[in-house]
């Protein structure tokens, strides 16, 4: 039998190997265990079982430590370094990092993971047998994830960006200790900057799907964030001379996105609710606190 890395397999001790730990053997093929890769004492003559992985001088060795990873199986994993043209490196729980190469990686760079993200992956070789790790995708992913209830609707999640595109990012949304969670998706619409993979971040589910996906939401209720809107817009017009702006509700939304960082809808949203309360006023396309009213500049 031919011994490959990333495979689990029961071998026999031949043998010490001092000073560095012990052979091992299927009959044929005879792999180090090194001392430090022991998690208890072993003896020649004894089956162990093993993982096999390359170690730091690219030779085919064993550990009786446990993985995170293991073949034919998707595993969420730590960035543990970046490397340019080279990739990512992950901790798969071993003294050597797995790379995941950067041909899996996204074209644009802010795009990119960074040290701390995780990513969900599975386990593959390169052309000399040496492991390395690939993205997992939808496939892969919704074999280890579960259905969301329907009174996740409204309610914030942590979520894990495991694919993210112009139209949207994928994500997987923790469900606690039910496999890895549930997939979601962000609507390009929905975010309020672009999302990197492996990030990890706060959303709002919107709505659950009967597939049992789930849509979410970078945003806040419109509720939750008209408050934050108005607050932001009053601490504006209290820091302006006189307590005016330029900016009612027929200004262009390309002016009030750059300006506020908000939507117009949302803009409007905010004005009504200051108006409401009676701590603006609007006069042509000029807005004021209703305490200054009257010092508008033509």
């Amino acid at each position: 039998m031919t011994l490959r890395a990333g495979e689990t397999v029961a071998l026999r001790v031949e043998r010490e190997f001092p000073p560095y730990g012990v052979l091992l053997t299927n009959g044929t093929t005879n792999v180090l265990l090194h001392h430090t890769q022991m998690t208890e004492e072993v003896r020649p003559g004894e089956d162990v079982s093993v993982f096999l992985y390359h170690d730091s001088e690219d030779r085919l060795a064993a550990t009786m430590k446990p993985v995170k990873i293991r073949w034919g199986r998707t595993a969420p994993l730590q960035v543990v370094d970046v490397r340019g043209r080279l990739g990512c490196f992950l901790d798969m729980g071993l003294d050597r990092h797995l790379l995941l190469p950067e041909g899996e990686l996204p074209e644009s760079p802010e795009l990119r993971p960074q040290v701390g993200d995780t990513v969900y992956v599975r386990l593959d070789r390169d052309k000399q047998g040496r492991l390395l790790a690939r993205l997992a995708g939808e496939r892969e992913l919704a074999a280890e994830c579960v259905t969301a209830p329907q009174s996740w609707k409204n309610r914030r999640v942590e979520a894990i960006v495991y694919r993210t595109l112009s139209i949207g990012s994928f994500v997987v949304c923790d469900a606690g200790v039910l496999g890895f969670g549930v997939l979601g998706f962000i609507h390009a619409s929905e975010r309020t900057r672009s999302l990197r993979l492996g990030e990890k971040l706060q959303v709002r589910v919107t709505f659950v799907r009967e597939d049992g996906r789930v849509n979410l939401s970078m945003r806040k209720a419109k509720e939750e964030g008209r408050d934050e809107d108005a607050a932001r817009i009053l601490d504006f017009l209290r820091s302006r001379p006189g307590g005016t702006m330029p900016y009612s509700d027929d200004t262009p939304p390309e002016v009030i996105r750059e300006k506020f960082g908000i939507s117009k809808a949302a803009f409007k949203r905010a004005l009504g609710k200051l108006m409401k309360e009676g701590l603006i006023a609007q006069e042509g396309n000029w807005t004021s606190l209703r305490e200054t009213q009257g010092s508008v500049q033509e």
